[in-house]
């Protein structure tokens, strides 16, 4: 099926270890260089809540005065309160996986990818303090990750939340009801397959799901919105099939 320009400006927001990077690519590829802007220079979790909080309603105002007619779309590690004043015909997307699950797999990549010399902040204290997988899940400085994100954004603001998941099908259904085309599927920054899980002892998965509650509140309602999305399209199907 051939490309058809978007119409719409699409603001996706990447929520790290939810395969944001894969996206990111089948993203670059479908919209182009020109048409593609990628937004990485804010760093959300590396930035103290106030300073992160007031650079997101200053964008809001200031976004309103940037010119982004040649703009089709934006991915990256922001909060999407940023671009939620912009006077334009405006999609909101992200991708979410089991708060559990995102924080071991954010645990481990910066283990893996730690430069004493270019990491963030918090990245190195992580890996110099020498941080178990229990100390890094139960810190105040990463509790309910995606609520961070989602300061000051309502939720039903987004168009799509993907659940990483079901990648490959919440894939195919965004490339075909949003974007009107077929999307190739990515694989960028995976050091597992997607969707692979890590294990915990009862006790301690006990202690991070209470301590980041608030986010699995929040997943299990975006697990309830899929579901109810899929059965809209299964039962769109069976009526168009009669």
């Amino acid at each position: 099926m051939a490309s058809i320009r978007f119409q719409i400006m699409l603001i996706s927001t990447h929520l790290p270890k939810t395969a944001g990077s894969s996206f990111a690519t089948s993203l670059k590829n479908h919209f182009g260089e020109e048409k593609y802007r990628a937004d990485y220079n804010d760093w959300p979790i590396n930035t103290p809540k106030t300073k992160r909080n007031f650079r997101a309603v200053k964008d809001f105002f200031l976004n309103q005065k940037r010119d982004f007619s040649e703009v089709e779309c934006i991915h990256g590690h922001f909060l999407p309160l940023k671009y939620l004043g912009l006077r334009k015909n405006i999609q909101f997307i992200t991708w979410m996986r089991h708060p559990v699950q995102r924080m071991a797999s954010h645990y481990y990549f910066w283990k893996r990818t730690h430069d004493p010399k270019t990491s963030p902040i918090l990245h190195r204290r992580m890996v110099e303090e020498n941080w178990s997988l229990e100390r890094f899940c139960l810190g105040k400085e990463v509790r309910n990750f995606y609520n961070v994100f989602l300061w000051g954004f309502p939720i039903n603001k987004f168009s799509f939340i993907g659940v990483t998941e079901y990648y490959e099908e919440d894939m195919a259904w965004f490339a075909d009801n949003l974007l009107k085309t077929e999307l190739e599927t990515k694989r960028e920054n995976v050091h597992n397959n997607i969707g692979d899980q890590y294990h915990f002892q009862p006790d301690l998965l006990k202690k991070i799901e209470k301590w980041h509650s608030k986010d699995i509140k929040l997943y299990n309602k975006v697990l309830k919105m899929r579901s109810e999305r899929i059965s809209k399209m299964n039962y769109a199907e069976k009526q168009f099939s009669k």
